[in-house]
């Protein structure tokens, strides 16, 4: 949906019949208590290895390949004040390794060790015992990984018309 759709839809929203009456109603808190209880199930799962769950995601998304730290954090829409701490503990821990580019040594740039894809391999094993949660509701996966993109692609759309009309 294009953002003046969606910012078009905010405004005449505002006609709308139906207003949330209690915290139950409301789309965004549903969303907000989902996101938490998935954080939490994630925590769980990642306890044994002592794996924070952005830790488990850098590490889903550098078992596809090295990344330079400014990629990795657009990928996992994380700044570098989150990140590097997070690859600190990652890299002494033996399950990253760092290293400076060889062409432009203010970038660093991110792989996972070979300790760091047997850690990774087992996890997502493990992880995969809460794929079920999230198809329970008799939605393929693939549908709810789409309706989820949209929202975040029209909530992201829409916080930056607000942020220009401002």
């Amino acid at each position: 949906m294009p953002a003046k759709t969606v910012v078009h839809n905010l405004i005449a929203c505002n006609a709308c019949t139906m207003t949330p009456q209690t915290l139950d109603d409301f789309v965004c808190f549903a969303m907000y208590t989902a996101s938490h209880a998935t954080t939490q199930a994630y925590r769980e799962v990642l306890k044994p290895w002592k794996l924070t769950y952005p830790q488990y995601l850098a590490m889903v998304v550098l078992a596809t390949g090295e990344r330079s730290v400014g990629e990795l954090g657009d990928e996992l829409n994380l700044d570098s004040g989150t990140l590097s701490p997070l690859l600190r503990r990652l890299d002494e821990r033996g399950l990253v390794v760092r290293r400076r580019d060889k062409s432009d040594d203010r970038v660093v740039r991110v792989s996972l060790t070979e300790e760091g894809r047997a850690v990774h391999d087992e996890v997502i094993a493990a992880a995969g015992c809460l794929v079920p949660a999230f198809v329970d509701s008799g939605r393929s996966l693939t549908d709810l990984l789409a309706q989820l993109s949209a929202i975040t692609a029209n909530m992201r759309a829409l916080a930056a018309d607000l942020r220009t009309a401002a």
